[in-house]
C-alpha cells in the first residue's frame, strides 16, 4: 500500500493536550514598501480568517512559523516539499500555480477525490528523492538538492532522530524551512501552548490558513483568497443544504490501513478535521471527539465497533487498487456487522484524501452529504 496521507499515524510524534486559540500569520519587513502591501512599514498580524481584500506582499518578509523567525527576500523559487505522509501541502502549490516554484516533491499523490490531482502532481519534478525508513527525504539528499525552502507537513519533518535536516541545519547553509501550521505541535519536542491550540482547533478552516499562509509567502494572496472563496462556497452550499435535517452517524473507516489496529479492524478516524468534515455534511462521528484521536484505531474493540450507531459508512481510500472495490468493502463490513443501520439501508460512500487536511475537503464534505442526505 503507497504511504500517502497516513496524517494521523506517523512514526514517533507525540500527540498534546491542548487549549483552543485564533490563528495568525505574523508578518513583519525589514524594508520599506506600499502602504496596503503585507509586511510593509512596521509588524503586522494578519488574521488567517481575515475579509480584508487580499494584498500585495512586501519583501523581505518575516513570518513566525511554529515559533521561529523566517524571512523571505523575495518569493521562494526551488521549494523542496517533504512527504510527511501528506498530499495536503502538494496539492495547494498545484491549485495556487505554483509548480514552477517546485525543485522536487516527495507527497506521492496516488488517489484523489480530485479526479484532476493524480495527474497534476505526476507532473511534478522529484529529482530522484527517494524516502528513507522513516518515510521521508534524508537529511543529505535534502542538503544535496540545495533548495530555498523546504517544506514539512509537521516539525517532525525536521527530527534528526529520524534522519531528517533539522531546522538550524538547513538555516546555517541558508535553507528556509516551513511547518504546516496547524501541525507545528506535532512531533515537535517542546510545542508552544498556541501551536498545541491550533493542533487541537484542527478543521477545514485549517486548510484555509494554510493556502491564505502560502499565498503570503509567495505574493500570490488574490489566487489564495479566490482558491478559498471557491471552497468556501461549495461547502456553505452543502451546510444551507442539509440545514435542519436530522443529523446521521458516520463512521470513517480505512480498510487500507488495518495495520494499525491489533484487533485486525479498519483505521477509525475521529476528531478534528474528520468530524469537522462530517458535521458540514450533516453528520455526527459515530465515535466524536473534542479532538483529533489518534489512538482510537489502535484501542477500539471489536465490541466497541459492533455496537456503535453507523447511519452511514464512509470507504475512506488510501490506495488507487481500492477505486474498483468500494462496495465490495462496504459489503464486507456490512456482512459483518449486520446491525448497523447503514447495513440494514446500504447507505455508503468513498472519500480519499479529502477526509484530511488540504485544499481537497469539499469534495469529501459533498459526497458525505449525498449520501448522508440524498438531494
Amino acid at each position: 500500500m503507497p504511504l500517502t496521507f497516513l496524517r494521523s499515524f506517523r512514526p514517533g510524534a507525540k500527540r498534546c493536550a491542548v487549549v483552543m486559540v485564533s490563528v495568525v500569520l505574523s508578518l513583519s519587513a525589514a524594508g520599506c514598501g506600499s502602504g496596503d502591501s503585507a509586511g510593509s512599514g512596521s509588524d503586522a498580524t494578519v488574521a488567517a480568517g481575515t475579509s480584508a481584500a487580499p494584498t500585495r506582499t512586501s519583501y523581505p518578509l518575516t513570518i513566525d512559523n511554529c515559533g521561529q523567525k523566517v524571512t523571505f527576500d523575495a518569493p521562494p523559487k526551488r521549494v523542496l516539499i517533504m512527504n510527511g505522509a501528506s498530499v495536503g501541502e502538494v496539492e495547494t502549490y498545484v491549485l495556487l500555480g505554483l509548480q514552477t516554484r517546485i525543485l522536487a516533491n516527495a507527497q506521492r499523490v496516488t488517489i484523489s477525490d480530485d479526479p484532476k490531482m493524480v495527474a497534476e502532481v505526476a507532473k511534478l519534478p522529484t529529482r530522484g528523492v527517494e524516502w528513507n525508513k522513516n518515510f521521508d527525504v534524508p537529511a543529505e539528499k535534502v542538503l544535496d538538492l540545495k533548495p530555498d525552502l523546504v517544506v514539512s507537513t509537521w516539525s517532525g519533518g525536521f527530527n534528526a532522530k529520524s534522519g531528517f535536516a533539522t531546522r538550524e541545519q538547513l538555516a546555517n547553509v541558508g535553507i528556509k524551512s516551513y511547518v504546516n501550521p496547524v501541525d507545528c505541535a506535532y512531533g515537535a519536542t517542546n510545542p508552544s501552548a498556541r501551536d498545541q491550540a491550533v493542533y487541537e482547533r484542527q478543521s477545514i478552516e485549517s486548510t484555509f490558513d494554510f493556502i491564505r499562509q502560502t499565498g503570503v509567502v509567495f505574493d500570490e494572496q488574490q489566487k489564495a483568497a479566490d482558491l478559498v472563496e471557491r471552497l468556501e462556497k461549495r461547502i456553505s452550499s452543502v451546510r444551507n443544504r442539509v440545514e435542519g435535517e436530522d443529523r446521521k452517524k458516520v463512521l470513517l473507516v480505512y480498510p487500507g490501513m488495518a495495520m494499525m489496529s491489533a484487533n485486525d479492524l479498519p483505521a477509525v478516524f475521529s476528531g478534528g478535521v474528520y468530524d469537522d468534515i462530517i458535521e458540514a455534511a450533516g453528520g455526527e462521528n459515530a465515535f466524536p471527539s473534542d479532538k483529533p484521536n489518534p489512538e482510537l484505531t489502535s484501542n477500539l474493540s471489536a465490541e466497541a465497533l459492533a455496537s456503535a450507531d453507523v447511519d452511514v459508512l464512509v470507504i475512506g481510500l488510501s490506495d488507487p487498487s481500492e477505486k474498483d472495490k468500494v462496495k465490495q468493502l462496504a459489503d464486507g463490513l456490512f456482512k459483518k456487522y449486520p446491525q448497523w443501520e447503514a447495513s440494514k439501508t446500504k447507505t455508503y460512500t468513498s472519500v480519499s484524501d479529502g477526509a484530511f487536511i488540504g485544499p481537497t475537503n469539499a469534495f469529501a464534505v459533498e459526497k458525505i452529504a449525498d449520501a448522508a442526505h440524498p438531494r
